[in-house]
């Protein structure tokens, strides 16, 4: 008898639980953006959520919460209904960096349901064009024999942009000061109008700046050299083992129907895969890294273990 309400039990869960998945969604998704307008995370979450609308047949609606070095838009989508109908633009900053830095309302592991990885993206040291320097080697020497005159900007304190600077400078032996922002866009600005020295940022951030001269680029910190700037050395070539690497990706409130969360983990890759958007991704300097949600669980594990033991090696703390 008790076998006979256990597979009535998991019979109508499984009813329940398909019908879930062919009904959803049945009005407008919200994509919680931790950053402002025209920064990486939020032109990669903006392509592949254009895309989303036709196979869904409902609005994504874009929500850019900045601050904090994205971990005031990260908490707010944690604490939605685990419903389907919020999703984050997840990002290395906020998810693997922060936490590892600083307190956070959030556990990275605990408080959001992965669904797919969408991009991996390597950082450009980028310089004012006033700042005397050619190449990644020329700032290293400015910044030992002026240790403190300069400074460096960050997307946000904690950032991923934040922790490439602090490691470059830690690996380099070099002292220069932290001015954080709310978000890539007025960092780069500050940069370009020469408040700032030096910054590490995207290729999507920096890239029409560089082609017009208003920045210097130095090197790009992945291992390998980025297909939108081929023209650049890794930092790794003037600094040997240096290499810092960002990711995005969608993830939702923990609790979230797992049957919801692998059907949009299912779309995102299919999208990853159409050439227009692999193009577009390339183009802007991120690699499309679809993947499941659990492959992007195992992923994000990595990433906290790595960093964490970054922090820990450097000795990093946020001012």
């Amino acid at each position: 008898m008790k076998n006979s309400v256990r597979l009535a039990m998991l019979f109508a869960f499984a009813c329940i639980s398909t019908a879930l998945a062919q009904s959803y969604p049945n009005h407008p998704i919200r994509v919680i953006i931790p950053w402002p307008p025209g920064q990486a995370t939020d032109l990669a979450a903006r392509m592949v959520s254009e895309k989303l609308v036709p196979v869904l047949g409902q609005p994504l609606v874009m929500d850019n919460k900045p601050g904090a070095g994205g971990t005031i838009g990260s908490e707010f989508a944690s604490k939605q209904p685990a419903d389907g109908y919020t999703l984050l633009a997840g990002s290395s900053g906020p998810i693997s960096i922060s936490p590892n830095v600083q307190k956070v309302a959030y556990d990275p592991l605990k408080d959001f349901a992965p669904i797919s990885l969408l991009a991996v993206n390597s950082y450009v040291l980028v310089v004012n064009p006033s700042v005397p320097v050619k190449n990644v080697s020329e700032l290293i020497a400015l910044l030992r024999a002026n240790p403190g005159k300069y400074s460096f900007s960050s997307s946000g304190s904690g950032a991923s942009s934040h922790l490439a600077s602090v490691l470059f400078n830690s690996m380099a032996n070099v002292s220069a000061v932290h001015v954080p922002y709310k978000g890539s866009s007025p960092s780069v600005a500050d940069l370009v109008s020469g408040q700032v020295a030096y910054t590490m940022e995207t290729v999507p951030g920096v890239i029409s700046f560089v082609k017009s001269g208003r920045l210097r680029a130095l090197g790009v910190s992945s291992a390998k050299r980025s297909t939108a700037m081929p023209e650049l050395p890794t930092i790794a070539d003037d600094l040997p083992g240096y290499e810092m690497s960002g990711w995005i990706g969608f993830m939702a409130p923990a609790g979230t129907p797992r049957e919801i969360s692998g059907r949009l983990s299912r779309e995102v890759r299919k999208i990853l895969e159409i050439p227009e958007i692999r193009e577009r991704f390339l183009a802007l300097g991120q690699e499309p890294s679809g993947n499941t949600p659990e492959e992007y669980a195992e992923f994000l594990k990595r990433q906290n273990d790595r960093y964490a033991s970054i922090v820990k090696q450097a000795n990093l703390k946020l001012d």
